[in-house]
């Protein structure tokens, strides 16, 4: 089975980097203050060292001056500043004082210990340290006194060395696995608190977002999704000012109508049509609403765009009592497109609808296309003057009528909006432009390649589209 390893920017390099530092460092530690402390717990120091040579060099001048009384005096002295056992002796092991040396003291003599020994047994062991000038005329023997004896804070330094210090440097570990980890983490519960809070304007710091690893593409993640959340809401609650608003006037037309003196007929005339309006936008914003918050990709197949524009144009002549003449179609029948063709349909025949609105009397709509790589360019042109360059987008915003129709008067300006949703659902694109003399609007679709039989698609399509013009009559 194959493994595949992280990425270079991974979090996993991040904490396998701190990890091994963080061992080297542990060993590193336990070798060079192994060291230390051995030397420390197990030699003399340079103090002891130092005043031992000394009390040596101190011996050898009491011999050299008044040999065994001198040796004598200086004895009586250091007797008064040090309460270990001393003594001189010669190169034969033999007392250079008068003091004669018991047998018990001889046997300490045959486990002498030198200056630069390690000092492994535990109590005070017997030193030996020759005379410095003339080593082999003698040398000082003394008990090692107390305040010499290597590892007497032994236990503490044990504590510190196996305790404190890893401690230390573990804690330091987590201080870093918090920064690397947790920090984050937070930042992104913070967000979701907000978002709990109806906050959804929070956004995270760049510190996060900007990290290459994971955390950053989560952190990414939480701002796009923020960002969706809001606009998704911004765009609910639009929808539910805009419909509460569109809908007073319709409401508004049956009051009067109900309270008029006009006949049955009228007045039931009257109702339909403003019901009729009333139903219409109510479906048209709900539908609208559906493709802006549903993101599950639609079902595709093959649809081919003649044989749709043929059902579709018949449609709308009979709706507009256009003559078919009117519209016209140069996409042959080599044009095929992936999509979804009942939200395929609803958009194009959105846009047909759109035009014919806008067309002046014996205008003419034209639908075109070109094939560009994967995709198909369509576009669908009228001559109705065409809109200011600057409201080229905001055609496509709900409720947007830049005639200055009455509401309800051929639409409530969401034709064009429930066009681009639905496009962009099947992965396409919709945007407008002016060609002089009308609108041109535009679609990217992508191609089909799959050379599917017309015969079968055409039998396919028709009990399709009928189902469609049912669903819209």
């Amino acid at each position: 089975m194959r493994c595949n390893l992280p990425g270079r920017h991974s979090l996993f390099w991040k904490l396998a980097c701190l990890l091994v530092a963080f061992c080297l460092l542990m060993i590193w530690l336990s070798w060079s203050w192994g060291r230390y402390m051995e030397e420390r717990n197990q030699f003399l120091s340079d103090e002891a060292r130092g005043t031992l040579t000394r009390y040596a060099a101190a011996a050898e001048r009491a011999w050299e001056q008044g040999h065994r009384a001198g040796v004598d005096d200086w004895l009586q002295e250091l007797q008064q500043v040090e309460k270990s056992w001393v003594g001189v002796i010669g190169g034969d092991l033999q007392s250079l004082s008068s003091q004669v040396l018991t047998d018990a003291e001889i046997e300490h003599l045959t486990f002498l210990r030198g200056l630069d020994w390690p000092i492994h047994k535990k109590g005070r062991p017997w030193m030996r340290i020759p005379f410095p000038e003339d080593p082999s005329a003698g040398s000082l023997v003394i008990e090692l006194p107390k305040r010499f004896v290597p590892g007497q804070y032994r236990v503490f330094w044990r504590v510190i060395t196996n305790g404190v210090i890893p401690g230390l440097f573990t804690l330091l570990l987590c201080v870093g696995l918090y920064r690397l980890l947790v920090v984050p983490l937070n930042h992104l519960r913070e967000q979701a608190n907000a978002w709990r809070a109806d906050q959804l304007h929070v956004r995270l710091s760049t510190r996060t977002t900007d990290r290459p690893d994971e955390l950053g593409e989560l952190g990414r993640a939480f701002d796009h999704m923020s960002e969706r959340l809001q606009s998704t809401v911004a765009m609910q609650q639009q929808l539910l000012r805009d419909l509460s608003h569109e809908l007073r006037t319709p409401l508004s037309r049956l009051r009067v109508a109900s309270e008029s003196e006009q006949g049955l007929e009228p007045l039931r005339e009257r109702i339909g049509r403003e019901v009729d309006g009333m139903q219409r936008l109510v479906e048209d914003t709900l539908q609208l609403a559906w493709l802006d918050t549903e993101r599950t990709r639609l079902p595709d197949e093959a649809i081919q765009v003649q044989a749709l524009w043929e059902m579709l144009a018949e449609n709308a002549c009979y709706e507009s009592d256009w003559p078919t003449s009117q519209l016209q179609c140069s996409v042959d029948a080599s044009c095929w497109v992936r999509g979804h063709l009942n939200t395929l349909a609803q958009a194009l025949e959105n846009i047909l609808r759109n035009a014919i609105r806008h067309s002046p009397e014996g205008g003419v709509v034209q639908l075109g296309g070109r094939r560009e790589g994967r995709y198909w360019l369509l576009w669908l042109e009228d001559q109705g003057g065409g809109v200011a360059e600057a409201e080229l987008e905001r055609i496509f915003l709900p409720f947007t009528r830049l005639d200055g129709s009455r509401p309800g008067d051929g639409g409530f300006g969401l034709g064009l909006s429930i066009a681009r949703n639905a496009v962009q659902r099947q992965g396409g694109q919709l945007w407008a432009q002016n060609t002089g003399s009308g609108l041109r609007l535009n679609m990217r679709l992508l191609a089909d390649d799959s050379g599917v039989d017309e015969n079968a698609i055409a039998s396919k399509l028709a009990p399709t589209l009928t189902a469609f013009q049912s669903q819209n009559a």
